[in-house]
């Protein structure tokens, strides 16, 4: 943690740290309070509010014997991880700053910052799973996660089997029985909601059918993609998963501006994974660790502002004549299975939504060329308001048919909501209709 090493950085001033205050008296502090200060002492770094960037590839030791001791944490011939800073492939101070605020906010054990969201997924897969293994994930995913999985790890011996979004416990118990049959269950891959058709999973549905499937010693670790909603709407920790995923990129970023991937969750597991980015080396670099820090301070301003945003727009285009439906979470139906998942799992319904329109691609397509407000982009959870059509963009890679089964349909576009004027989005999103 970064407040254990920072004094390794200071040459001549040998003090500890300042400890990061959690709480005054018996009163708990927030994430979002914690964002402007948490795990940096100003006096290790010439008195700066923030952090300074470390463009660095490597660092000093004080002596062989530490230099030693720093490698034999690193490489695992002794527990407990780094107790330094040694190579920035390995660690540095701004990741280390950026991974001690990543894990307040769903109060995890650690975390671990990556180079994208992907570099994030493809470590955590090559840290549990082995030739022969199953992985068994919910659907959809994002198209290049489903990609890693179906046409990558299967080179290499690696199975799957899936099962929908809003499964029952019953149909996940299933899938898991299933999955059983073709070899050792490596790890339960979530993603909710699901991208881009904003479905649902019922974690604590899985986390159950996890632990009636398995011995106690033999459990595969859940792992949930949070990045829609998380970390303000949902923390899938507290239902029973034992990583959250995200794509830094993202709300955390929320500017449009760096591209990185982030881990939260069980010590045990975290050290796992980090073992593996110390060597095929997918940490996040230090000029993005340091954006993303300045990212954290706003976060929760950002995604309450794009969410009531959302909201408002939302409920004019679910009355438009020319939209089929919205995928959005703050309609769903009293009494189904999402509203009931939703109710239990999230906190808010989010910004990123999908939207059916009555028609198909060519439809779908005018929508989006005429939009002026609106960015023709890929990516969610900027600033700004991004829309996109995943069939034939970031879902363009899935086989038609499993498309046509997840609810990817050619009508279907996925609006992320940005921070700008709601009226003034609703009277884009109004214009692009009469296009329709």
């Amino acid at each position: 943690m970064t407040n254990e090493n920072e004094n390794e950085l200071s040459g001549t001033q040998k003090r500890r740290p300042k400890q990061s205050p959690t709480k005054i008296g018996n009163h708990q502090l927030s994430p979002s309070t914690l964002m402007m200060g948490y795990g940096f002492d100003p006096e290790l770094s010439e008195g700066s509010l923030k952090p300074p960037i470390f463009l660095t590839s490597t660092f000093v030791f004080e002596n062989a014997a530490a230099g030693k001791r720093f490698f034999e944490g690193v490489t695992g011939k002794r527990p407990g991880g780094a107790e330094g800073l040694i190579y920035s492939r390995f660690n540095g101070p701004n990741q280390e700053i950026l991974e001690d605020r990543l894990s307040l906010w769903e109060d995890a054990d650690d975390a671990l910052s990556f180079s994208s969201g992907m570099s994030a997924i493809a470590t955590l897969l090559l840290t549990f799973v082995r030739p022969g293994d199953v992985v068994v994930h919910s659907g959809p995913l994002y198209a290049a996660t489903e990609t890693l999985i179906a046409k990558i790890l299967s080179q290499f011996g690696v199975s799957w089997v899936d099962f929908p979004s809003g499964s029952t416990r019953e149909e996940i118990d299933a899938t898991i029985e299933r999955a059983k049959t073709m070899g050792r269950v490596a790890l339960i891959y979530l993603e909710s909601p699901a991208n881009p058709t904003n479905q649902l999973v019922d974690v604590e549905a899985v986390a159950a059918a996890r632990k009636a499937a398995f011995k106690p010693d033999e459990l595969p670790p859940i792992a949930m993609d949070n990045t829609f909603l998380g970390p303000l709407w949902a923390k899938p920790l507290a239902q029973g998963a034992d990583l959250s995923i995200y794509s830094l990129t993202k709300y955390a970023g929320g500017h449009s501006d760096l591209v990185a991937g982030g881990l939260v969750g069980r010590k045990d597991l975290i050290n796992q994974v980090r073992s593996m980015r110390n060597t095929i080396g997918t940490i996040c670099d230090p000029n993005t660790a340091w954006m993303l820090l300045r990212s954290l301070e706003t976060l929760e301003l950002r995604m309450e502002k794009a969410g009531r945003n959302a909201e408002k727009v939302c409920a004019f285009l679910r009355d438009h004549p020319k939209v089929e439906k919205v995928g959005y979470l703050g309609f769903l139906e009293e009494g189904s299975r999402q509203a009931d998942i939703y109710n239990r799992h999230c906190t808010g319904a989010g910004s990123t939504f999908s939207l059916y329109l009555k028609g198909g691609e060519k439809e779908a397509f005018a929508f989006l060329d005429s939009l002026q407000i609106a960015h023709l982009a890929v990516s969610l959870g900027g600033t700004e308001t991004l829309a996109s059509a995943p069939a034939a963009m970031t879902h363009l890679s899935v086989p038609d048919d499993r498309k046509a089964a997840l609810g990817i349909t050619p009508n279907l576009v996925r609006i992320s909501i940005g921070v700008e004027n709601a009226d003034d989005l609703i009277a884009d999103f109004a214009n692009a209709l009469e296009a329709v």
